[in-house]
């Protein structure tokens, strides 16, 4: 919702891509179930759907280059072999035969202005090290596939949950090796249960229903610190976009990295959205 109304506020363009690069983990089905739910929801797209696994040719060039700049390595770690921040081991070569490739980082700051949490400062090589771009298995890494999908996308503003602020030093790293420009970033808050947990499929959050989608739009608005009117709640889908686009303010987050979500969010359900409940 953040991102669609700050798209549609300033006249821009709201794209959607199904970021399907790792088969092993997908499941049969839900990419129908997410755009059922977003047609059912009243988001409306702008262009094609696109697939990330359409962009395999382009990423590989995006490797070549930054193998061919001594950007890349190969690596034959495993996870288990080092703690959390990767020591750089196969900087200098490895006699492995499995092999990923991982990109090389240093410590010089790496700063961007988000526009909700402020100016960030990051050095990669301590905080995350040297990260994968290539799985062992051949596939592709999320990093560089975003990072690449983005710039032949031409995107130029990112709107997403503050969980994944990690991530956006190591994808604009990768923009300043390729030569991409990079985006604008604003990260915002994430709804949380009880416990403090990010509403998610991982913490037993409950699926998103297409039974009373109008009023679960009006949470929403509630969640994002927009103060949706109160005839909203007898309102149509067309009527509560309407309302959203014409009172949006994102600046009403700033600052603020979690809410706590209403109970009835997350409670367990047997509802979902799909096309034949």
């Amino acid at each position: 919702m953040a991102s669609f109304l700050e798209a549609r506020t300033h006249g821009g363009r709201w794209l959607v891509r199904v970021e399907d690069i790792d088969p092993p983990r997908a499941q049969a089905g839900a990419t129908e179930q997410i755009l059922h739910a977003l047609e059912v929801y009243g988001f409306e797209w702008d262009g094609p759907v696109t697939y990330q696994s359409a962009s395999r040719k382009q990423h590989d060039e995006a490797l070549q280059q930054l193998l061919s700049d001594n950007f890349a390595y190969p690596c034959g770690c495993s996870r288990r072999s080092y703690a959390q921040t990767y020591p750089g081991t196969c900087r200098n070569g490895t006699q492995a035969v499995e092999t990923a490739l991982r990109v090389r980082t240093n410590d010089d700051p790496l700063e961007f202005n988000d526009a909700l949490q402020g100016l960030q400062s990051h050095q990669l090589e301590s905080e995350s090290g040297d990260f994968v771009v290539l799985r062992k298995d051949g596939l592709i890494a999320y990093q560089l596939a975003v990072v690449v999908d983005d710039y032949l996308q031409g995107i130029t503003d990112i709107v997403r949950g503050i969980d994944l602020m990690d991530s956006t030093p190591r994808q604009i790293w990768l923009q300043q090796l390729l030569g991409y420009p990079s985006p604008a970033y604003a990260h915002i808050p994430v709804a949380v249960n009880d416990k403090d947990q990010k509403l998610s499929k991982s913490h037993g959050a409950a699926a998103i229903s297409c039974e009373d989608a109008a009023q679960t739009l009006i949470w929403a608005l509630e969640m994002l610190q927009q103060q949706p009117s109160a005839e909203l709640l007898d309102g149509s889908i067309e009527e509560i976009w309407g309302w959203a686009i014409g009172h949006w303010d994102m600046t009403k987050l700033q600052g603020e990295t979690q809410f706590l979500a209403e109970q009835k969010l997350y409670q367990p359900t047997n509802s979902i959205c799909t096309k034949n409940p």
